[in-house]
């Protein structure tokens, strides 16, 4: 086996294959679907506030119920749970697809749907995460998580640009559709899939000592503790500003829903490379260094990103942050996979996506709430300038992070 074979050895694994072969097909829709839904809220609406509310509601179920949720991930067989998490969000995207085909799209029924979809997250985020470590073992463990961020990054080129095109064409409800048809691919690869008998481990009598177990282990470990608060410090600050897209596309850059799925499609190449970068680079990649850097860097591009009036220019500095955030939030879930035990991965990684995603809604609510009091620009400079001293407070105060290899 050549080096670059072995690096990529996440691929030997024809289960991951299945996974990441799938899941490329229906991340595209997603991706699809999430530019959609800011267009279309937007339209409805006319506010930037809503538009941040709708993506905050989205994640509101995973805030509320992904720590539970992680107790059952660590309880049950994770194939059958993920093909029931990725059957309900089939039903949501085609749900949104005929309201608006039927015309009896309201803002109320948008958000009752992002509140059902966070719901089925808080379940679909653990079980995936703590499922891709069964398929390919801890050896290959940063490859697969690589490659994965990878496949959802280049989904985030050719979704928003599909969408973009779509929205012009043939409207909001194709791309809900046509993200429903999407989670096919992931159901057929997960029944296609050869996994040995699931097995049980004992476990706490109650989900809340369950719970108490994960936090003892994550405030007992120095590096896992700064690695949660940091990603949650980066989710609340710096992430949100994807949710002020629309509004930047239209008000700033004045431009429509093609330019809109232009600035997501260049966030998504740089991404997609960066995390390409991470996969091929693997054991030499120092992670507590290269995610501090990461850290920094895409606090710095946020507050260029927010200075400028250019289209070309925003798509440059927009690629160079997609590189940036993936190098950070890649090498988090590494290092906190790695740290952690089997018997509580699933509940570590509740909480790894209980402030990845469920402070999401805090951060699309101060972001939008920033936005529609002073300007989108503003809300962007002022989440990077939070990420940039939030790494560098990191670096200076924890050096046992920035050691980790």
């Amino acid at each position: 086996m050549d080096e670059a074979t072995f690096r990529l050895g996440a691929l030997s694994h024809r289960n991951f294959r299945l996974f990441l072969f799938g899941q490329g097909i229906s991340l595209i829709g997603t991706w699809m679907q999430s530019v959609a839904l800011g267009w279309l809220v937007l339209e409805i609406t006319n506010s930037p506030f809503a538009v941040g509310l709708t993506q905050a509601l989205r994640s509101l179920g995973v805030l509320l119920f992904t720590l539970y949720a992680g107790v059952v991930v660590d309880r049950v067989d994770k194939r059958p749970l993920i093909v029931w998490t990725q059957a309900l969000q089939m039903l949501e995207a085609l749900a949104l697809a005929a309201l608006v085909w039927t015309g009896r799209v309201t803002t109320w029924q948008v958000m009752v749907l992002a509140v059902f979809f966070g719901i089925v997250n808080a379940f679909d985020i653990p079980a995936r995460q703590a499922f891709i470590v069964e398929l390919v073992g801890k050896e290959d463990l940063m490859t697969a998580i690589a490659l994965n961020s990878s496949m959802f990054n280049a989904a985030r080129i050719v979704g928003p640009a599909v969408a973009g095109v779509l929205i012009g064409v043939a409207g909001v409800g194709m791309c809900f559709f046509l993200n429903g048809v999407s989670y096919v691919a992931v159901i057929a690869g997960l029944f296609a899939m050869r996994l040995p008998p699931f097995v049980a481990r004992p476990m706490p009598s109650s989900a809340w000592d369950g719970v108490r177990q994960a936090v003892a282990f994550i405030r007992g470990d120095g590096r896992v503790w700064v690695l949660v608060v940091l990603v949650a410090v980066f989710s609340v600050l710096g992430f949100p500003f994807i949710v002020l897209m629309p509004v930047v596309a239209r008000d700033v850059l004045h431009s429509d829903a093609r330019g809109y799925g232009l600035l997501m499609a260049a966030l998504g190449i740089g991404a997609m490379l960066g995390a390409l970068g991470l996969a091929i680079r693997g054991p030499r990649v120092r992670k507590g260094t290269a995610l501090l850097q990461g850290g920094a860097a895409f606090g710095v591009l946020l507050v260029l990103f927010a200075a400028v009036r250019s289209v070309g220019v925003a798509l440059a500095l927009l690629a160079l942050a997609g590189c940036a955030m993936i190098v950070t939030t890649a090498l988090a879930n590494t290092m906190l996979q790695t740290l952690v035990p089997d018997a509580l991965r699933g509940r570590v990684m509740a909480f790894y996506a209980f402030v990845f995603v469920g402070m999401a809604p805090l951060g699309a609510f101060q972001a939008g709430l920033v936005a529609e009091h002073t300007s989108a620009p503003f809300a962007i400079a002022l989440g990077g300038a939070g990420c940039l001293i939030a790494a560098a407070l990191v670096a200076w105060r924890v050096p046992a992070l920035r050691r980790t290899a």
